[in-house]
């Protein structure tokens, strides 16, 4: 069995009010402003067994290539969890959608061959501790996959960024903290090479503090503990 013993909170992150405007903003998101291919090009060629951090609601499924042999989800949040159980039945490949949180994960160590962050590594209350949990999860020379919110390059986003984690935003969004050095953290996690690139949603008119954004790749070493 892939899960752990530990018993796991059903209702660890609950967000009732905010989960319902995702579910609506997230399909927008996709539609009009080119997430859908993003997912796409962030789950090109993955194969064998996946877990996705942070599920949501299950957008991503409908990504997954016929070389996945099997998507563990984890979705802390109870209506996101519905949501994305339902988005499993419909797809192509095998989905098992699980409650835990990131900085717990319900699975044994060195259990998959990529894991998959899509914009929740933000929300996470402590991004060390979640990113040593998927390194764990991963076997050596695993991949990780990540299309998430970044710092802003220039002075006057990431400033205002960092105003807004400080204030209303992650009360508003969910915990979104926009002002997270992805990459960085992603590096500082023991993860190596990462190789990434950086977007931005929407391409065009105002920049919002979730408008940087990073997409890339980075493995777990062979040989790390």
């Amino acid at each position: 069995m892939r899960l752990r013993s530990t018993k796991i909170p059903r209702d660890a992150v609950h967000h009732p009010v905010f989960s319902r405007f995702y579910a609506r903003m997230s399909v927008t998101a996709d539609l009009k402003a080119g997430v859908a291919a993003y997912r796409a090009e962030l789950l090109s060629g993955v194969s064998g067994r996946v877990i996705e951090i942070g599920a949501g609601n299950g957008l991503n499924f409908a990504h997954y290539p016929g070389s996945v042999s099997e998507v563990v989800a984890i979705e802390p949040e109870r209506r996101l969890r519905r949501l994305a159980a339902a988005a499993g039945l419909r797809a192509e490949v095998p989905v098992d959608v699980v409650p835990g949180t990131a900085e717990a994960l319900p699975v044994k160590s060195e259990a998959f061959d990529v894991a998959v962050a899509s914009l929740v590594l933000c929300t996470v209350r402590d991004l060390p501790r979640a990113l040593a949990e998927i390194r764990r999860v991963l076997r050596p020379g695993g991949e990780l996959r990540f299309f998430e919110h970044t710092l802003a390059p220039g002075r006057t986003l990431a400033v205002a960024q960092r105003v807004a984690d400080r204030t209303v935003w992650p009360l508003l969004f969910g915990g979104c903290h926009t002002a997270r050095d992805t990459v960085t953290a992603i590096e500082a996690a023991g993860f190596e090479p990462v190789t990434c690139r950086r977007l931005r949603i929407p391409e065009r008119g105002v920049q919002l503090p979730t408008t940087p954004c990073v997409l890339g790749v980075a493995h777990r070493p062979f040989g790390a503990d």
